[in-house]
């Protein structure tokens, strides 16, 4: 498998990081998005969305970091990771909903602005990261994983942007079950680091 990725993009990190998780071999491809590489032709035949990250197994191309994980877990049949059961995977998608919605527009909006210099307002979206952070706060009180049991690709696909939240200038100190949750994917067997950027509260 080729996973084409920007390893400074949460994004990507998400679909690398459960490749090291459930041990899949697969080759980095470095798109340059700082030039544009990312929207050029050859990139866009494989996602007319110009996005990272995009997955290559064997020619089936799989774009969208929440869809890698989905595509990944039943690939392996890992229902472990994304469980078959109604009420199981009803969770799990809630939590890649949120992924999409509040921790795309919230934490990784305020990182964008300190990593990437997006044009993005601060005084927006640093409360809207600290309003989803407080519901993730409650939701992991007197459990371990959001979705289950155990860890589900519920929890892969809000690792990177969370943890790497400090960066946007949003603090995790008021957050003790979140901190405590992100030191528990952090200790799994196979756990892929997301390279840190020295900028905003990181700096």
């Amino acid at each position: 498998m080729k996973l084409y990725h920007h390893p400074l993009s949460g994004h990507a990190h998400r679909a690398r990081l459960f490749l090291s998780l459930i041990g899949i071999e697969h080759e980095l491809v470095l798109v340059d998005l700082a030039r544009k590489e990312h929207k050029e032709p050859q990139f866009l035949a494989l996602n007319p969305f110009g996005q990272v990250p995009v997955l290559d197994d064997g020619g089936t191309i799989i774009s969208d970091s929440n869809a890698i994980l989905v595509y990944l877990a039943k690939k392996t049949g890992r229902t472990d990771w994304l469980p078959e059961d109604p009420e199981g995977a009803a969770a799990v998608q809630r939590w890649l909903s949120v992924a999409a919605g509040q921790i795309a527009h919230g934490p990784a909006q305020a990182r964008l602005i300190n990593v990437f210099k997006a044009p993005y307002r601060p005084e927006e979206v640093i409360p809207r990261a600290h309003a989803i952070l407080t519901l993730i706060e409650a939701a992991l009180a007197g459990r371990s994983w959001l979705a289950a049991e155990r860890p589900t690709i519920a929890d892969v696909a809000l690792y990177s942007y969370v943890a790497s939240a400090p960066e946007g200038d949003v603090d995790l100190q008021p957050y003790t079950n979140i901190r405590a949750w992100l030191g528990r994917i952090e200790a799994l067997p196979g756990f892929a680091e997301f390279q840190k950027t020295p900028v905003g509260l990181a700096a």
